[in-house]
C-alpha cells in the first residue's frame, strides 16, 4: 500500500481515483463475472475450501499471496465470491494506476474495489467491510515461475499496522495455480527505467515473460542486420513500454483457493509496540499461515 502522505505518483493517483461503493458490486459487474464464468471454469476450474470463513457482517483483512501478474487471481476470486454469495461484500485493494485505465477502472469500481492506499483501506474497514489485500504486490506477483510455491511479502508490514489500528482479525488466503498461467522468467528492476511510462507512474518492477522476450528477440533479429544496432535498441525501448500487455494469462491451469482460520488481533499483536521488531512475530505468523494455505491448495484440497 501507499501511504497517503507520500509524495509519489502512486499516492497522487490513489488520492484522485474515482471509486464506486466500496465492497458492493453492481448488477452490471455481477453479470460480467457470470458471463465470463464458462470461460473461467474451462480454463482454470477454480475451486475453494473454507470460503465460509470470510465474514460477511464485520470487518477483517483478507491477506493473500499474489501470482502471475494478478489477472487470474482477481478473476478467479471474483468468480468464487459470486458463486458463494449472489451479492458479496468484499473490498479488494487494487493498484491506484488501474483506476485511471479506461475499462479496467470501470470494472474495479463496479466490483467495489478501492485503491491500495492506507486511507482507502482504513475507510473500507471502518465501514465494517472485509478487505482483500495482496501485501507482496508486484514483488510477489512478478516472481519467476520456479518460485511459484513461495509466499513472499518482501518484508512489507504495512498491512499489519492497518489491521492493528483497526482492531480487525487477519484471515489468511492461499492461492495456488495462477502463477502457472503466465510463465515469468524473472523479475526486473531495470525494465521500469527503460519503460518510460511504467517508471513515470512509480512502478518499480516488471516481469520478463516468454511472449515479451520472444517479441524483443524478433525485433533485434529483424532490425539489427538491416537498420543497425541503434535502430534495434530504439525499437526495443519502444517495445518495453508495451510489456504490461503480456500480463494476460497464456496457460490453462487449475486454480485452488484455501481460506485459513482467522487470526485474532489480541493474539496476533499481543507483544505490543509498533516498530519492526514488535511486528516481526506477527509478520512471521501471518506469512506462515498463508504459506500453509497455499501448500494445502497445492496438495489438491479441495
Amino acid at each position: 500500500m501507499t501511504r497517503p502522505a507520500a509524495r509519489s505518483p502512486i499516492a497522487w493517483l490513489g488520492a484522485r481515483a474515482r471509486v464506486g461503493t466500496p465492497g458492493r458490486s453492481t448488477p452490471g459487474a455481477r453479470r460480467f463475472v457470470r458471463a465470463l464464468g464458462p470461460l473461467t471454469r474451462l480454463l482454470f476450474r477454480p475451486a475453494a475450501r473454507g470460503w465460509d470463513r470470510v465474514p460477511r457482517d464485520r470487518a477483517c483483512l483478507l491477506v493473500a499471496n499474489h501470482s502471475g501478474g494478478g489477472v487470474v487471481d482477481v478473476l478467479c476470486l471474483a468468480h468464487l465470491a459470486l458463486a458463494h454469495d449472489p451479492d458479496p461484500r468484499l473490498a479488494g485493494l487494487a493498484h491506484p494506476v488501474a483506476f485511471h485505465v479506461p475499462g479496467v477502472a470501470w470494472l474495479l469500481r463496479a466490483l467495489g474495489a478501492v485503491p491500495s492506499t492506507y486511507e482507502h483501506a482504513r475507510q473500507a474497514l471502518a465501514c465494517g467491510l472485509p478487505v482483500l489485500i495482496f501485501p507482496g504486490g508486484d514483488h510477489e506477483a512478478f516472481r519467476p515461475l520456479w518460485q511459484a510455491r513461495r509466499v513472499d511479502f518482501a518484508g512489507r508490514r504495512g498491512f499489519l499496522r492497518l489491521a492493528r489500528a483497526a482492531g480487525v482479525p487477519i484471515v489468511p488466503v492461499g492461492i495456488w495455480g495462477t502463477h502457472h498461467t503466465q510463465p515469468i522468467l524473472w523479475r526486473s528492476g531495470l525494465l521500469p527505467w527503460l519503460s518510460l511510462l511504467p517508471r513515470g507512474l512509480g512502478i518499480k518492477r516488471l516481469p520478463v515473460t516468454l511472449p515479451w522476450l520472444a517479441g524483443l528477440a524478433a525485433i533485434v533479429a529483424l532490425l539489427a542486420p538491416r537498420a543497425g544496432p541503434l535502430a534495434a535498441a530504439g525499437a526495443a525501448l519502444v517495445w518495453s513500454n508495451f510489456l504490461p500487455v503480456f500480463f494476460l494469462p497464456l496457460v490453462p491451469w487449475p486454480v485452488r483457493v484455501v481460506v485459513g482460520p482467522a487470526l485474532a488481533p489480541d493474539e496476533l499483536f499481543a507483544a505490543g509496540g509498533d516498530d519492526d521488531d514488535a511486528l516481526g512475530a506477527a509478520y512471521d505468523r501471518v506469512l506462515a499461515a498463508v504459506q500453509t494455505a497455499v501448500d494445502s491448495a497445492r496438495a489438491g484440497e479441495p
